[in-house]
C-alpha cells in the first residue's frame, strides 16, 4: 500500500516493533511520540506503510506475524503504530546554512590542527551544497603574549583551503575564554599578558557576591578604564578587528566573508557569565548576579545616587546560590524583591550595562568592517521562563520579568548598528523540557518566539544556532519549524542558520543522511521521503 503525497503536510504511519512510551531523547535513531506532531491513534483497521527496525534490538519472539484475515491481530497491530506528520518546505524560502568549524581547529601555536583531514570534511560538505562554514579566531591565540602583536599565520592558511573550496565564512571576534561550557573541548585562554594583568588587578574580571573571579572575559566595567597596558578595553577589541580587517582585505573584496560576528561576552554571547560551571552551576539552577568587581560597583554606586537613594548602591543580599530555585529566594520568589523599588532601580542599571556594552562595542565593529554585515548572539535561557520573575534570565542580564520586555530594548540597540541578531536553543521543545527537567519550569519555544518576534519588529535580519548537538530528524523539524514560521503573516524567515558543530559524529553516515535532508528543506528544495521514518521506505501495494 503507498503512501499518497497530496498535501503539504503529510501523515505516515509506522510499525514499531513493540508498543511503549518513548522518550524524545532516547537513543533511538528516531524519535516518536511525546512531541507536537506525533501521536498514537486508534479505532478503524490501520494501515502498516513502513516497517522500522529498532538498531537490531528484535528478536524472533518480538516479531508478530500480521495476518490480513485474522481479526485478532488488529488490537495489536493497532498499538503498534505511530503517526506523525511533516511540512513540505519545497518552494520555500532558502535560508543559507554554515557549519561551525570544530573550537581547536587552529593551535596555540596558531597552526591548522589535521589539514589533510579537514579538508576532507569540507569537501564533503560542499558537496551537499553546505553555503560556508564559521570560524572562532580566538584572541587568545593570536595576541597571545604581546599587545598589538597579532599572528594571523594559521587562520590565513585555513581560510585559503576553505576559499579554494567556495565555501563562505562566517568569522566569530571570539574575546573570551573557549573551556568549561557545554560542549568545549579545547581550552584557549585569554591573552597571556592579560591574565598577568589580572594577577595584579583581579577587578578586570566579572566577580560574583562571594568575591570570586570569573576569568571567561573582561568585565564591562572596564570598557573605558585604561587599565590595559595604557588601553581600554574597547581599544584592544577595536584594534584587534581593525587588525583583523587589514589583513583579510582580499577576503573581504572576495565577498568571501560575508559577515562577522562579534563577541561580547561569555561563549560570545551578550550575557553576564551568570551561571558558570566552575563555580558549580548546574542545571536548572537560577544562576548569581556578576557585578561585584570595583568598577561596576562604582557605577552602582553612582546610578543610586543620581536616583538619590544613595543607600542602594550595593547588590542584592537575599538571591541565595547559583543553584536555587527562584520560590527558594527573597529576592526572586512571586511577590519578592526583584518587584520592589529597589529590585526595580536593580535590574534597570544591570540590565542597562547589558545593554551599553553592546552599544560600545558594535559601534567600534562597524568602524572596523565598514561595509561588511556584524552581528552578534543572543543566548537562549529558557529555565524558568515560566515564572513571574524570569530569574535565570534576570541574573543573566535580561530583565524580561512577566511583567516587562527584556528583548524589545536589546533589539533596538542591534537595529542601531543595522546588526544581525543570532540566536541559539531554536531546536529545543518545551515538552521536552517539561518531560527530562519538569522542576525548571522551561519554555524554550515561548523565549524563541518573543525574540524572534522582538527582533523582526525592529526590523533587522534574525539568524540562529543550535544550542547542543542535533543529528535527529525531530530537532532538524523544529529548526525548520523556527527558520520558516507557518502562520508568519509576513513570511518572515531567518536569515540564516549555523550548525553546532563539524565533528566525526555528524559524518557518520546515518546522521550525515539526516543533516542533507535537512539541508535540503532550509534550501527550499524537495525530498523525496517526506514523512517517513529514518532509514524506511514506503511499501508497495501486494
Amino acid at each position: 500500500m503507498a503512501i499518497r503525497l497530496n498535501h503539504s503536510v503529510i501523515p505516515v504511519s509506522v510499525k514499531l516493533g513493540a508498543p511503549t512510551r518513548v522518550s524524545a531523547r532516547s537513543s533511538l535513531p528516531f524519535s516518536v511520540g511525546d512531541w507536537r506532531g506525533v501521536s498514537t491513534f486508534s479505532g478503524a483497521r490501520p494501515l502498516v506503510l513502513a516497517k522500522v527496525k529498532l538498531r537490531a534490538e528484535s528478536t524472533e519472539e518480538d516479531r508478530v506475524p500480521i495476518d490480513d484475515d485474522d481479526d485478532s491481530t488488529d488490537q495489536l497491530v493497532d498499538e503498534e503504530i505511530v503517526h506523525f506528520e511533516e511540512r513540505d518546505f519545497a518552494g520555500t524560502a532558502c535560508v543559507p546554512v554554515y557549519v561551525m568549524l570544530p573550537l581547536g581547529v587552529i593551535d596555540m601555536n596558531s597552526e591548522v590542527v589535521e589539514p589533510e583531514e579537514l579538508l576532507d570534511q569540507l569537501r564533503t560538505l560542499k558537496s551537499v551544497n553546505v553555503d560556508g562554514v564559521m570560524v572562532d579566531c580566538w584572541w587568545g591565540i593570536v595576541e597571545s603574549h604581546t599587545p598589538q602583536v597579532y599572528n594571523w599565520s594559521g587562520y590565513k592558511k585555513l581560510f585559503q583551503m576553505i576559499r579554494e573550496l567556495g565555501l563562505k565564512i562566517q568569522v566569530v571576534m571570539s574575546f573570551h575564554e573557549c573551556g568549561g561550557n557545554v560542549g568545549d573541548d579545547v581550552h584557549i585562554q585569554i591573552p597571556e599578558w592579560v591574565r598577568e594583568i589580572g594577577q595584579s588587578n583581579p577587578d578586570i574580571y566579572f566577580t560574583d557576591s562571594a568575591g570570586r573571579r570569573n576569568t571567561e572575559c573582561l568585565t564591562w566595567g572596564i570598557d573605558k578604564q585604561r587599565v590595559l597596558r595604557g588601553r581600554t578595553a574597547l581599544e584592544v577589541y577595536f584594534d584587534y578587528m581593525r587588525s583583523f580587517r587589514v589583513e583579510f582585505d582580499e577576503f573581504f573584496e572576495e565577498k568571501i566573508i560575508p559577515e562577522i560576528e562579534v563577541g561580547l561576552g561569555p561563549c560570545g554571547e551578550l550575557r553576564y557569565p551568570s551561571y558558570p560551571a566552575q563555580f558549580g552551576w548546574k542545571y536548572p539552577g537560577i544562576g548569581e548576579f556578576q557585578c561585584y568587581d570595583k568598577y561596576l560597583m562604582n557605577s552602582l554606586k553612582e546610578a543610586a545616587e543620581l536616583r538619590g537613594h544613595s543607600f542602594w548602591g550595593r547588590g542584592p543580599d537575599n538571591t541565595e546560590t547559583y543553584n536555587s530555585t527562584p520560590h527558594g529566594t527573597g529576592f526572586f520568589r512571586d511577590g519578592g524583591d526583584y518587584d520592589s523599588y529597589y529590585g526595580r532601580f536593580f535590574l534597570n542599571w544591570y540590565s542597562r550595562v547589558l545593554i551599553d556594552h553592546g552599544d560600545r562595542v558594535l559601534a567600534m565593529a562597524n568602524l572596523a568592517f565598514e561595509g561588511t554585515c556584524i552581528a552578534a548572539k543572543l543566548s537562549g535561557i529558557h529555565w524558568w521562563y515560566k515564572t513571574a520573575s524570569h530569574a535565570a534570565e534576570l541574573t543573566a542580564g535580561f530583565y524580561n520579568s512577566s511583567n516587562r520586555d527584556g528583548y524589545g530594548p536589546i533589539a533596538a540597540m542591534f537595529k542601531k548598528h543595522d546588526a544581525a541578531l543570532n540566536f541559539t536553543c531554536v531546536e529545543l521543545r518545551t515538552l521536552d523540557q517539561h518531560e527530562d527537567f519538569p522542576e525548571a519550569l522551561a519554555d524554550p519555544e515561548g523565549l524563541v518566539w518573543q525574540v524572534l518576534n522582538a527582533a523582526w519588529d525592529a526590523s533587522i535580519p534574525v539568524a540562529s544556532e543550535n544550542a547542543l548537538p542535533c543529528y535527529d530528524r525531530e530537532g532538524y523539524n523544529k529548526i525548520l519549524e523556527n527558520a520558516k514560521p507557518l502562520t508568519d503573516p509576513d513570511g518572515r524567515h531567518l536569515s540564516c542558520f549555523t550548525y553546532l558543530r563539524l565533528n566525526p559524529t555528524l559524518m557518520e553516515s546515518q546522521n550525515f543522511k539526516e543533516f542533507e535532508r535537512f539541508l535540503k528543506r532550509m534550501h527550499g528544495e524537495a525530498v523525496p521521503d517526506l514523512g517517513l521514518a529514518p532509514g524506511t521506505q514506503e511499501t508497495n501495494p501486494e
